[in-house]
């Protein structure tokens, strides 16, 4: 037996006998690390090098940040102007967290930090008016993938340095898909929710209220304002940006809003370290596992052997896409960039496809892995704030993710969704 048919055998067998995802991933890459001869301690290494990056720093500052976000009421108040811009309709609070993933991602740049933020607000705003749980954790779940999509985003700037790629061609390249999956999302959301009464609490839609929550929510808005402004003015990176959202927040909720007090922060600071935790012994089972894929260079000898199948653009793009959702299932999504990218994208210009069109379509195609398992961070994510079961929240988002890829598809059939800002 060799080693990649133990990888992968030894993981489909604990997840069938039930093991959980995470020890199903690390069990099987370290019964493959027994097998080929290497000590236990690797794994130790690759644990610390997991964790030990830059970008990675962003995801507790965001994650503090959103808690922080909530105890100060700057969440409401965002949460308030998307609830004023839809009024009352069936759907309209699954519809307003995804308005608010999309305000929430121009902050946090990262799919876990907004699922968790947007999560910790809506979740319970969605079961208190007559939603069922794992239907309103799936909803934030999928609907926080759009944090990697809208700008600022920690992937896109991993894919420009991997490609060599303008990084602000990538951001502006993010806004117009980062809507479209907003707008994909909200028709499954109509969908799903019609003939439902789901509207109690909820107020019609008047200017005068969305006017008046606009100016309640006026500092709460400029955050995003304020961390893209910084980040496209070059005064500081998407992962300094995390720091100035904290500090931001703290201003507001102490000063402006006064409703941050003492125990609210050490609430949050609890928050973070336990969603953080979890999130990070996730990303290290699955960089254990990628590892092995790159040692035996896995990933190369799957695409080396699609685009030997076909020249044609269409047949490549579909293989291609189809290929990145499979590797999101499995791998994190900067190791799926900074893997996939040299291989694929000498390939994809050769058949005449901009870098920064195939690059902004590999963040969406890792955006839809943040909502399937085995990986699915944002389900884990949701998982915690909500106590709803990975396996019955994994069954919710399929319509979503379904949705997800049609979009994409879209945005690879038409190159101009991507491309219309960046080449303005």
């Amino acid at each position: 037996m060799t080693a990649p048919v133990l990888l992968f055998s030894a993981f489909g067998v604990l997840l069938l006998m039930g093991a959980p995802i995470t020890l199903a991933l690390s069990a099987s890459a370290a019964l493959t690390y027994i097998f080929v001869g290497q000590e236990l301690t690797t794994l130790v290494q690759i644990a610390f090098s997991s964790v030990n990056s830059f970008p990675i720093m962003a995801l507790p500052a965001f994650v503090l940040a959103g808690a922080l976000m909530e105890s100060a009421g700057i969440s409401r108040r965002i949460v308030g102007v998307a609830e004023h811009m839809i009024g009352r309709m069936n759907g309209g609070l699954a519809v307003t967290t995804v308005l608010a993933c999309v305000f929430f991602g121009a902050i946090s740049g990262s799919g876990p930090a907004t699922t968790a933020a947007v999560g910790m607000l809506m979740i319970p705003a969605m079961v208190r008016r007559g939603y069922a749980k794992d239907y309103a954790a799936t909803a934030v779940a999928t609907s926080g993938g759009i944090g990697i999509i809208i700008p600022p985003s920690i992937p896109m700037v991993i894919y420009g340095v991997c490609a060599q790629a303008s990084i602000t061609k990538m951001f502006l390249g993010g806004v117009i898909p980062g809507l479209v999956f907003a707008f994909s999302l909200i028709i499954v959301h109509l969908i799903l929710c019609r003939g439902k009464d789901l509207t109690q609490g909820m107020e019609a839609f008047s200017l005068a209220g969305l006017i008046k929550s606009l100016k309640d929510g006026f500092f709460a808005i400029m955050a995003p304002v304020l961390i893209l402004g910084g980040i496209y003015s070059g005064m500081f990176t998407p992962t300094e940006a995390a720091i100035v959202a904290i500090f931001y927040t703290l201003f507001v909720g102490i000063f402006i809003y006064k409703e941050l007090c003492f125990s609210a922060f050490l609430k949050s600071l609890e928050t973070t370290c336990w969603i953080t935790g979890r999130v990070l012994i996730i990303m290290f089972a699955a960089y254990s596992f990628g590892r092995l894929l790159v040692q035996y260079q896995i990933p190369t000898v799957i695409a080396e052997g699609m685009l030997s199948i076909s020249s044609s653009p269409v047949v490549i793009w579909g293989m291609v896409i189809a290929f990145l959702i499979f590797l999101g299932m499995f791998m994190e999504t900067l190791a799926i960039i900074m893997l996939v990218t040299p291989v694929l994208l000498p390939v994809m210009t050769s058949i005449g496809v901009d870098p920064i069109h195939f690059g902004v379509v590999l963040v969406c195609c890792c955006a839809i892995g943040f909502s399937t398992p085995p990986l699915g961070e944002n389900l884990f994510v949701a998982s915690g704030i909500s106590g709803v079961t990975l396996e019955r929240l994994s069954a919710r988002a399929l319509p979503f993710c379904a949705m997800n890829i049609l979009a994409i598809i879209l945005m690879a059939a038409f190159p101009q969704i991507i491309l219309w800002l960046p080449n303005l």
